[in-house]
């Protein structure tokens, strides 16, 4: 099992590291760094745990979320039998059904 990062998910990870480091500091950009990780290995070895509630809400097939620990965020991902795909890291504030619908899948 592997994880592919879509590039909107990849410019969410820069976004979010930028802004904690320019507004927190490098301590918590380095923090949010490895507690997505921490996240995207969970996922790997547990693919199917993330909620379904944006996908039935968005009708989007396979569509799930999985919390950040600690930090206000979401990983939207679509699992397979070999890989999850992550479409979106997201602010859990945000509006979130806009983002996942305004950006077509790369």
């Amino acid at each position: 099992m592997h994880a592919d990062l879509r590039t909107v998910a990849a410019a969410d990870i820069d976004s979010a590291v930028t802004y904690y480091r320019n507004e927190a500091g490098p301590e918590v950009a380095v923090n949010f760094v490895d507690e997505l990780e921490a996240a995207i290995t969970h996922l790997l070895q547990h693919p199917m745990t993330g909620s379904l509630r944006f996908s039935y809400e968005l009708e989007i097939p396979g569509l799930r979320s999985w919390p950040v620990q600690k930090l206000p965020y979401l990983v939207f991902y679509v699992p397979d039998h070999e890989r999850i795909d992550i479409w979106r890291v997201l602010h859990a504030h945000r509006d979130i059904p806009t983002f996942l619908t305004s950006d077509p899948p790369d």
